[in-house]
């Protein structure tokens, strides 16, 4: 009697052990099965996203943003991007907030707009040109060329301009910044000698500028037109042709990394 219930005790505990093993092992198949967690999901379906936006291109500044003076329409900021896209095969989307007359201290207030710091945030490359209305005024300084003068415009030029670059890196930290610098349109007049000498004192104080900020390179263009400067003008003797917002485009496309990909 005694064996009898020594038996059924193991066949009962052994039948239980086996129901637990196989529990055990349906919990394990279940867990290995399960779908991924919805924050990998998400994660890994906003790295595709990135993947599909391409490369994105924003353009700030005056009339050279804008294209003035190119019968095409396109300007640096157009030929750019074509020169670009003959590097990748990814797409490049152009955002150009050019403004015909800006200057400094209204691109500094235009940095501050919500819609253009939105596009700032997603920017993998900028691009500015500035400086050119300060300085020049539409050719009504020239004529009052002096070391104040000058002095006096650089000044404000230079603060208002680490206000844009500042504004700029606090939204966007990694984006490559391309600030083109002036050329001279009046080389070929009788004050040449000092009108190239203030332009080339005012590009000099732009790239320090530039080099006190993380991934900002200052874009010579003075020596593009300084030879040949009518050739490269447009009708208006001030604004760049065709052929010169090629070159301009040219240079840029030169010192572009494309390391920028892996921005984000």
């Amino acid at each position: 009697m005694r064996k009898n219930i020594t038996l059924s005790i193991l066949i009962g505990s052994s039948i239980v052990c086996l129901l637990w093993l196989i529990g055990l092992g349906w919990v394990l198949i279940d867990y290995n099965n399960q779908p991924e967690s919805s924050a990998k999901i998400a994660s890994e379906e906003k790295i595709k996203e990135m993947e599909k936006d391409g490369i994105r291109l924003l353009a700030l500044g005056d009339s050279l943003t804008r294209g003035t003076g190119d019968d095409t329409g396109k300007g640096y900021v157009g030929y750019l991007s074509d020169a670009l896209e003959e590097k990748t095969e990814e797409e490049i989307t152009i955002t150009n907030y050019g403004i015909k007359g800006l200057t400094t201290d209204k691109l500094a207030e235009q940095v501050k707009e919500d819609e253009v710091q939105r596009q700032i945030t997603h920017a993998d490359l900028l691009f500015i040109t500035i400086g050119g209305n300060d300085l020049f005024q539409g050719g009504e300084s020239l004529s009052e060329l002096n070391e104040d003068s000058i002095s006096k415009l650089m000044k404000a030029y230079s603060e208002q301009l680490q206000a844009v670059l500042s504004s700029i890196r606090s939204i966007n930290k990694d984006a490559p910044i391309y600030l083109m610098g002036l050329y001279n349109p009046f080389n070929d007049l009788d004050n040449s000698a000092l009108t190239s000498q203030v332009v080339r004192t005012w590009n000099n104080a732009t790239a320090e500028i530039c080099a006190k900020y993380k991934q900002t390179i200052f874009v010579p263009t003075y020596d593009i037109f300084q030879q040949n400067v009518q050739q490269y003008l447009y009708s208006d003797h001030f604004h760049p042709n065709k052929k010169g917002y090629q070159l301009m485009a040219e240079r840029v496309a030169s010192l572009i990394s494309w390391e920028v990909n892996d921005n984000e």
